[in-house]
């Protein structure tokens, strides 16, 4: 379902005033210089972006050693949420190693509620939710759909999946695992589940996150194969009586944050 938050309308009514229904081909210096913004690309050190505010006019600076350009532009995209929500608000320098976009996780609690809805604008923005709906439509959830909406929306498979959970489109279960720890997790409403507390643990020893893991973060699937088989227990706890199911994992490693993004869902 579509879920209008501030963010969301923030971002649905600058693309209404724009007159486009998304922005996913259009560049994105382009697009910041018809909002007035001075859009810059040097080496930021740690950090991935950050907007300074000028007397007449704001300056976004991007970090130029981002590798991937969908990374690019979702850190442009969160920082015109910033210019749009936050004009008199101390922001912090912003940093999406792990893209901390659900509330309660560690960055959320010390940046405060700006980076969520900067977060949910630049979500928006870059994937409006009718199309990305439409796009959805009939569909079950596969690794193969979720790489097929990420080169529809320009956006990266971790942004793209975090999207599909934010709108609840299929009943999954997304948890984040960071040097070896397991550090959050959320599902969707409709995921009836009793999801282990496994918080600041290690994953699983049954879990395709283990396994990654135990192969240093490089790939080990190729698209068809992604979506491996394990039993409901790896993840869940299962209720007396209750049968243990299979259910799939599909597991995203990124070998510089030492993270693994792991969704889980039944069939």
């Amino acid at each position: 379902m579509i879920k209008n938050n501030k963010s969301s309308i923030v971002a649905q009514q600058l693309l209404s005033d724009c007159g486009m229904d998304e922005i996913t081909d259009i560049p994105l210096d382009l697009f910041t210089a018809g909002l007035d913004i001075i859009l810059i690309e040097e080496d930021t050190g740690n950090c991935d972006g950050k907007i300074v505010f000028g007397a007449n006019k704001a300056i976004i600076k991007v970090n130029s050693k981002i590798q991937f350009p969908e990374r690019k532009r979702f850190v442009i995209a969160h920082e015109i949420g910033h210019f749009l929500m936050h004009k008199n608000l101390t922001l912090p320098e912003d940093t999406f190693g792990t893209f901390n976009i659900i509330a309660g996780t560690e960055k959320y609690l010390r940046n405060g509620q700006q980076e969520l809805e900067a977060n949910e604008f630049a979500s928006e923005l870059l994937m409006p939710s009718k199309l990305f709906m439409q796009e959805t439509e009939r569909k079950k959830f596969t690794p193969t759909l979720i790489k097929q909406l990420s080169q529809r929306f320009k956006t990266s498979l971790t942004a793209t999946i975090f999207r599909y959970l934010q709108l609840d489109l299929y009943p999954i279960c997304v948890v984040l695992t960071e040097n070896e720890k397991v550090k959050f997790w959320k599902k969707s409403d409709e995921l009836k589940v009793w999801v282990k507390d496994i918080t600041k643990l290690n994953p699983p020893s049954d879990s395709v996150a283990h396994e990654y893991i135990q192969n240093d973060y490089n790939y080990l699937y190729s698209l068809d194969q992604k979506a491996q088989q394990i039993s409901k227990s790896v993840w869940f706890e299962l209720m007396e009586n209750e049968d243990n199911t299979v259910f799939y994992e599909y597991c995203i490693p990124t070998k510089r944050y030492r993270t693994i993004l792991s969704v889980v869902w039944e069939d």
